[in-house]
Order: structure tokens, then sequence, then C-alpha cells
């Protein structure tokens, strides 16, 4: 259906589409001083503006929501798709709060130590 709209009016409606992709989502990649928007994101890898992002873009990147990051992602392919640069990752190891225990922490255990009455 869009083949039939004049070339000005599809150029139009595709900028405006990978505009409110940008808006939609907080989620963006930082690798050193850049940040990238996220367009898509799956389990497997994320898609970015090809007008933003560098042609190629491999090894290990921050993915952040907002201020808070997320993720750490082990890019190892990215092509071109139309105006998206599809990035697929090894791995997005979820960045933690806190250090790891090396510990059962037990839930029923009371919150302190108190001493006998």
């Amino acid at each position: 259906m869009l083949e039939f709209l004049p070339q000005d009016i599809r150029e139009g409606l595709a900028t405006a589409r990978r505009r409110a992709l940008r808006r939609g989502s907080r989620l963006h990649v930082q690798l050193g001083d850049a940040v990238f928007p996220v367009l898509r994101f799956w389990p497997g890898g994320l898609a970015l503006d090809a007008g933003l992002a560098p042609r190629r873009l491999r090894g290990l990147v921050d993915i952040y929501d907002g201020p808070r990051h997320v993720f750490q992602c082990l890019i190892v392919a990215s092509a071109l798709d139309g105006d998206e640069l599809v990035c697929e990752f090894k791995r997005a190891t979820a960045v933690a709060e806190g250090a790891a225990l090396d510990y059962w922490r037990e839930s029923d255990l009371p919150a302190g130590y108190l001493p006998p009455a």
C-alpha cells in the first residue's frame, strides 16, 4: 500500500516511525563516551538506528535503562537491515546491585541478634 504514496511522504513516514521508536524506549547503549538509543531489544540481540550508530559494532557494551545500568553485553555480529543496525550478542549479563554471596541466606532468620532476657 505504501508503494502508491509519493517518495517524500514515504520518507516522512519512515522518519516519524524511527523517531517514535527512539522516544518509546529508554534503553540506550553506551560504548565509551558514545551513547546510542536502542530501537528494539530481544533476548538474543538489539537494533540501533543505523544513522546514529557506527557501521560495525562489536565487543563489550553497556546497556542502560535511563540512568540505571541493566546489562553488559558481548556483541559478536552486527549487520545493516534497512535503516537499522541489528546486533546479535553472545551473552547479556544482568548487572547486580550488590556483591554475590558465597553462602546461603536463610529467609526465616531474625533481622538481628537478640540477647537473652
